[in-house]
């Protein structure tokens, strides 16, 4: 029933009240403005044009009813200042970025810009934002400096990034412990009224997800094809969770840090539970096995770039000052995954729907 708890509460905290989503028209934005919208937010989102022809924010925004939506590049600082300042948000969920590591290093120069500078733009306009403001800026999970060790990570372990995407989130995390302590420091909290936190969250997986270089993307169009799934780094072990299992531990701390600003300020890491971890050869088994058929492959990627071959996160944090834990073990968010791209892409929107009332209701 805790879940059922978190349900009130949430729907307590965010009913009615002004939500800015950055990045809505992303795979985590999408679920998280679903989300938003079944605890009755009046939600704005503010990003660019899905990237692709398939993609979740078109399937569940075919109404044009899911939330505000202003389609426009977080890297127009004057813009996105002055549709801050309009919209005088109560919360803020910092999502907008790119996101991919393999991408990122193709084009480090605009994965610095939209995830460094993108950040920075936020936070300077939310010093000429006069209310109170809970904010939750999202980076990862490799925003540390990861030494592969079977060491689970903590939130005041030491930030890193050997690739330009991790480096641009660990400088996302480093410029908003900059702005907290110079801007919006807890000594005078009852002045600018602001909480600020960051959310470090593992590999998420779901339904909606069309990335380029994503895992499920590409089980999923293998299967659907009938080929093999080609894995290029079958030993690395991830933090795999389910997409809905960080987005309720975001909405969990933005709604709390709304009760107390200086207690929950700070990182946070959302992630599996520590015995809970697969390779990624084991999610593609796992994935075949919940598809009922198919095949994989390890490919030969002579282009293959320097990923990490093992993470882990210390959640225990969020578990004892937030209650938070998954509540999907890393099967069952497979599970739900593909359940989900099984569906007929005219009836996505409404099981999108279903999995999060099932998914609230456990």
């Amino acid at each position: 029933m805790e879940n059922l708890v978190n349900r009130k509460y949430l729907e307590s905290k965010f009913a009615n009240k002004k939500v800015l989503v950055t990045g809505h028209t992303g795979f985590k934005g999408s679920w998280l403005i679903c989300l938003l919208q079944q605890l009755k937010a009046n939600v704005v989102g503010y990003a660019l044009k899905p990237d692709k022809p398939e993609n979740l924010y078109d399937i569940i925004n075919d109404d044009h009813k899911i939330c505000t939506s202003i389609i426009h590049d977080i890297r127009d600082k004057e813009r996105f200042k002055n549709e801050l300042l309009e919209i005088q948000p109560d919360f803020i969920f910092h999502l907008a970025a790119q996101p991919l590591v393999r991408y990122s290093y193709e084009e480090p120069i605009e994965t610095f810009q939209v995830n460094v500078m993108g950040t920075a733009y936020l936070l300077e306009a939310l010093r000429s934002l006069e209310k109170k403001c809970s904010v939750i800026i999202v980076t990862t999970d490799k925003v540390y400096q990861n030494k592969e060790t079977l060491m689970a990570y903590c939130e005041d372990d030491n930030l890193g990034g050997y690739d330009p995407y991790s480096s641009s989130k660990a400088m996302a995390e480093l410029l908003t412990i900059s702005y907290r302590d110079s801007y919006f420091n807890v000594d005078s909290i009852k002045t600018h009224n602001k909480g600020i936190a960051t959310a470090r969250a593992g590999n998420v997986i779901g339904g909606g997800d069309w990335s380029k270089d994503r895992i499920v993307t590409d089980i999923v169009a293998a299967l659907n094809a009938k080929s093999k799934v080609k894995v290029r780094n079958p030993d690395a072990v991830r933090p795999w969770q389910f997409v809905l299992e960080p987005l309720l531990g975001y909405l969990l701390l933005a709604a709390r840090m709304d009760d107390d600003p200086v207690k929950y300020i700070g990182a946070w890491n959302f992630g599996p539970l520590p015995d809970d971890q697969l390779t990624v050869a084991g999610l593609v088994k796992k994935a075949i096995s919940a598809w009922g058929e198919g095949s994989m492959e390890i490919a030969n990627d002579v282009q293959n770039v320097h990923e990490a071959g093992l993470l882990r996160l210390n959640i225990t944090k969020a578990n004892n000052l937030l209650s938070w834990k998954p509540l999907l073990n890393s099967e069952l968010a497979i599970q739900w995954t593909i359940e989900w791209y099984r569906q007929n892409v005219n009836d996505r929107k409404k099981f999108t729907y279903q999995q999060i009332e099932q998914y609230l209701s456990l």
